[in-house]
């Protein structure tokens, strides 16, 4: 039987800045939203491309401070259409590890979002 992919679900604390984040400076779209009732706390689907994302204000539905890793193929052409756009509480840089090449850019409520990869220096000086 096989299995999809995981949805990872993030802990936002303001509607605002999440979408600013995700929709203004990531380039995510808002999928659907859902409110038990008006003035309760707002769970949402994100994505871009096949990468979906779940941003809960609920508490207890995610920890503060959560990573997650997403792959791209064009990482260089993310980072430049990020930099582009002068988000003022991020200038991503790309760092080159063992493993790849990782773009690591925190969002507004602390959780840690790895742009990653494949092909690291490692990789590369490696003989065929």
């Amino acid at each position: 039987m096989p299995l999809g992919s995981p949805i990872p679900v993030l802990r936002m604390f303001d509607e605002d800045r999440a979408r600013e984040f995700y929709v203004g400076f990531l380039g995510f779209r808002v999928d659907w939203e859902h409110r038990f009732e008006p003035d309760t706390p707002l769970y949402m689907q994100l994505s871009r491309d096949a990468c979906v994302l779940h941003l809960s204000g609920h508490h207890g539905d995610a920890t503060p401070g959560s990573a997650l890793r997403i792959r791209v193929e064009e990482l260089d052409a993310l980072q430049q259409d990020l930099l582009a756009k002068k988000y003022r509480h991020a200038r991503p840089g790309i760092q080159e590890q063992p493993w790849g090449r990782d773009m690591t850019i925190a969002d507004p409520f602390g959780n840690r979002l790895t742009f990653t990869t494949a092909g690291g220096a490692k990789d590369a000086a490696q003989p065929d």
